[in-house]
């Protein structure tokens, strides 16, 4: 049989275009867009046509005719019948046959609608159909004799239920029919005559005259659709014993709290006191979803309809085709579309060409007896599937409810406080009491104490005093019956002493006349040694020793003068030196700056002029061998000389094949003063801008006496010379993985300890060298696998000062950051880390123009980026 697709009649299936709504978590970070706002989706009017099965009228009366439709679901196709060899074909995005269960007919056509207005958008499920094809039975049907037989009305409240907050959220009904262009209230019959009211602003259409019932559970909504059902107007007709005479409008009103990602605005927050200074308005969306059960289209000759249903027909035809002229005009792209004609276009205004997302199920029979209506009725569904929404989340701060509970938690506050006060008052007032008493009864005490003491004392004293005179009266008695024994025995005493002193006297004599002796002999042995010309020759040696020892002394003391001389110099100039220049170069003039490259060039040559003008003078070597004194004076002039000397490549060279370079790191090694510390790591920061140079240091163990030097000290000048130092080493590609083993990334994170900006600058400086080196051996897939940097933990640290108020500080992290995204096994990381964001903000705001590049191109040619950025719906 031949069969044609009709032109312009063909509709692709845009499963894509209409996709599942993803409901964000609140801990996920996210862009809130201001709720004036509002971000927009394109999405297309999504068509499902549903076939009824025969009737037993239709089994009877058509029973030698095939049906008049064949539907091929595999492929969303359906095939009217023209006659027994032709046919035309129509496609839709669902095509549902006879036995398709209401639980599938929901799952395709209302269940991502639902999805929807649950995150903030206006929804709506309509059917359309010939009277008697099953429309309100796919909509309506409640199921009480059947669950499965449940309709989508029924199906849909049980989704929105099971996903809203019975504490902050809300679901209110509000269930309506457009009769004879009339709009009743099915929950108050008396209410027979509701206005439409249009926002000039917005455009939005409302009813505030409809009844509004909140749903807190299922069992309240069937019972409101059962009142509802009881007061719609329907009829027996030729065509269906019950047709129903109008337009059932169920409305359901959905607003969620959407709790701001940056804070707890719960009142059941431990951190009460901490509310105030995190303090955000929730967001409030607010969904709409409108189910429209519409009446069937019918022909007068057909359903047999006269009188008062005669009058009914019309109405019911008229409002179908101004929404028919609606649709016409929205596929057609025509500027006017007349939405003003009918009551039921205007209040289905959002749903066609508006901000709703949209789903249609037409229903259709296979009677061929009714194929005309059947056709009408395909090619109302085929222009629909022509209609663009532009899909708008509602959402708007919730200031109302948030004032309410902030004044809540104020009167709790307030009464808490009261408690507490007085509870405070009646705990000191027990205190006083309690200390008071005490008091008393201490100094009683005391009293008692000190009175028994006293008596103590003098009861003791009487009795020494009485027991001393005893003892002195007994002493007179012996002194006077023994005075005559005590006179001869200090007479003999005396003599003994006099004695023992003349043998001393006679013993010293001795001695003086024996040295006299030896200094007589003395005397003749250096005559004798004046007149022998070998003692001439000694003597001449000796006096030349003296002499050269005086002319070093005076060397030493010009040196010494010198070098006064050049740290005053660098005293004068050190205001002048320019913190924004950390360079490679941090040569040394005195004990707290680097040398200065920002102050005047005549300043500058006269310094370089003079300590070069020292070197020749005094000669490298001995300056290096200054370095070893034991006097510290000498030890920091001349280091100070040797890291001013090191600032310069052309004498970088020199001092490392004179030993300098050992010499520096012997003072790292050995002092703890922080002087000779700081100039030392400046003259190796110095070295370190050579490449050969950072080989060496590396082999001579540089790195971890940095490291060390990095983790003891505490002066912030000290800290950045060695996190120049570290920095220049990370700029080699050779020796990143032995940097990093040694010590090297800990070191140059841990000195972020010292907040201060020259430390930091530095550190910022290191891990961009790092980054940029990482980033070009993974280009050239010599080092697979995560940065080390990362494995390091200095992402956080990197993500934390991408926006440093420090313009220096923040271009070097913003460079370190580009690089590490250009290598995809990182991106991961970057996206937990909170990295993306920073990277976004660089494309955007950065003022480099050669970083905003970077950081765009790294976005856009990452594909993890990319599918990150499509699902928070982000675009660079």
């Amino acid at each position: 049989m031949a069969s044609s697709i009709k032109n312009g009649a063909k509709a692709t299936n845009l499963r894509s275009s209409f996709p599942k709504p993803k409901v964000q978590s609140p801990n996920i970070r996210r862009s809130l867009p201001a709720p004036n706002g509002a971000e927009t989706v394109s999405g297309r009017v999504r068509v499902a046509v549903r076939l009824r099965p025969r009737n037993p009228e239709e089994l009877a009366a058509d029973a030698d005719f095939a049906d008049c439709v064949e539907l091929q679901p595999e492929l969303n196709r359906l095939k009217l019948r023209r006659n027994n060899w032709d046919s035309d074909t129509y496609e839709f995005d669902e095509v549902l046959t006879e036995i398709a269960s209401q639980k599938r007919v929901y799952e395709v056509v209302a269940k991502p609608v639902v999805e929807s207005v649950l995150d903030g958008y206006n929804g709506t499920v309509m059917a359309y159909g010939q009277t008697g094809t099953g429309k309100t039975y796919t909509l309506g049907r409640l199921g009480d004799e059947d669950t499965s037989a449940r309709g989508i009305m029924v199906r849909s409240m049980e989704e929105i239920l099971s996903n809203v907050s019975p504490i902050s959220d809300s679901v209110s009904v509000s269930y309506l029919q457009l009769y004879m262009e009339t709009i009743q209230d099915l929950l108050n019959p008396a209410n027979d005559n509701i206005s439409i009211v249009e926002d000039q602003r917005t455009g939005d259409v409302s009813l505030p005259g409809a009844t509004l019932v909140e749903i807190r559970d299922q069992q309240t909504f069937l019972e409101l659709l059962r009142l509802g059902e009881a007061h719609r107007i329907a009829a027996n007709t030729k065509l269906n014993t019950e047709s129903s005479r109008s337009h059932a409008i169920l409305m359901v009103h959905v607003k969620r709290l959407i709790s701001h990602p940056d804070g707890d605005f719960s009142l059941g927050s431990q951190d009460r006191y901490n509310l105030v200074g995190n303090l955000a308005p929730p967001l409030l969306r607010k969904g709409k979803l409108i189910v429209v059960d519409l009446a069937g289209s019918e022909r007068i000759h057909k359903s047999g309809s006269e009188g008062h249903m005669l009058e009914e027909a019309k109405s019911i035809n008229l409002s179908l085709s101004a929404l028919g002229k609606c649709i016409n005009a929205l596929a057609e792209n025509s500027s006017h579309v007349p939405v003003r004609d009918s009551k039921l276009t205007r209040l289905l205004k959002d749903s066609f060409g508006g901000t709703s997302r949209t789903s249609l199920v037409i229903t259709i029979g296979p009677s061929p007896r009714h194929r005309a209506e059947t056709a009408s009725t395909i090619l109302f569904g085929q222009r629909a599937m022509k209609v663009e929404n532009m899909l708008k989340i509602k959402e708007e701060f919730d200031y109302k409810g948030l004032s309410k509970r902030l004044q809540m938690e104020i009167d709790r506050l307030i009464v808490e406080n009261e408690r507490q006060q007085k509870q405070y008052e009646n705990e000191i007032e027990r205190i006083r009491l309690e200390a008071q008493k005490r008091v008393a009864e201490a100094e009683r005490n005391c009293v008692e104490a000190l009175e028994e003491e006293k008596t103590k004392c003098q009861m003791d004293y009487m009795e020494s005093i009485k027991k001393l005179e005893e003892k002195w009266a007994i002493n007179q008695q012996k002194h006077a019956m023994n005075g005559e024994v005590q006179k001869g025995g200090v007479s003999e005493e005396t003599r003994e002493l006099q004695a023992l002193l003349q043998k001393e006297i006679n013993l010293r004599k001795a001695a003086e006349e024996e040295n006299q002796n030896l200094n007589n002999k003395l005397l003749k042995f250096t005559k004798l040694v004046d007149g022998n010309s070998n003692g001439f020759s000694l003597q001449k040696i000796l006096a030349e020793e003296s002499y050269q020892n005086k002319k070093l002394e005076e060397e030493v003391r010009i040196l010494r003068n010198q070098l006064a001389e050049l740290s005053v110099e660098s005293n004068q100039t050190r205001s002048y030196s320019d913190r924004g220049n950390n360079g490679k170069s941090l040569g040394m003039m005195n004990c707290s700056s680097p040398l200065n490259y920002g102050h005047s060039r005549d300043d500058d040559n006269g310094e370089r002029a003079s300590i070069s003008n020292l070197h020749e003078q005094v000669g490298l070597q001995k300056i290096l061998s200054l370095l070893e004194s034991e006097d510290p004076n000498v030890q920091i002039h001349a280091v100070k000389v040797v890291a001013n000397l090191a600032a310069e490549e052309a004498n970088q060279e020199k001092i490392v094949e004179a030993g300098g370079l050992s010499s520096l790191l012997m003072l790292l090694r050995k002092y703890e003063d922080e002087t000779i510390r700081r100039i030392a790591a400046g003259a190796i920061a110095n070295l370190a801008m050579n490449e050969c140079n950072q080989e060496l240091i590396m082999a001579q163990g540089g790195v971890p006496l940095l490291a060390m030097t990095a983790t003891t000290a505490e002066d912030p000048q000290t800290l950045r010379m060695v996190a120049g130092a570290i920095a220049n080493l990370c700029g080699n590609d050779k020796l990143q993985t032995r940097l990093r083993s040694e010590g090297g990334i800990k070191a140059l994170l841990g000195m972020v300890r010292c907040r201060h900006p020259d430390v930091l600058s530095q550190v910022a400086r290191g891990i961009a060298n790092f980054a940029k080196c990482e980033s070009r051996v993974a280009t050239q897939g010599i080092r697979p696998g995560r940065s080390l940097l990362v494995e390091d933990g200095a992402l956080p640290w990197i993500v934390q000062n991408a926006n440093n108020e420090a313009s220096l500080i923040r271009r070097h992290v913003e460079l370190a950051l580009c690089h590490l995204a250009q290598h995809e096994v990182n991106a991961k990381d970057l996206i937990n880390g909170g990295a993306l964001w920073e990277l976004l903000r660089i494309s955007r705001d950065c003022s480099r123009e050669d970083i905003r590049a970077l950081a765009r191109r790294t976005l856009t040619s990452s594909s993890i980026f990319q599918s990150e950025m499509r699902r928070l719906r982000i675009e660079v």
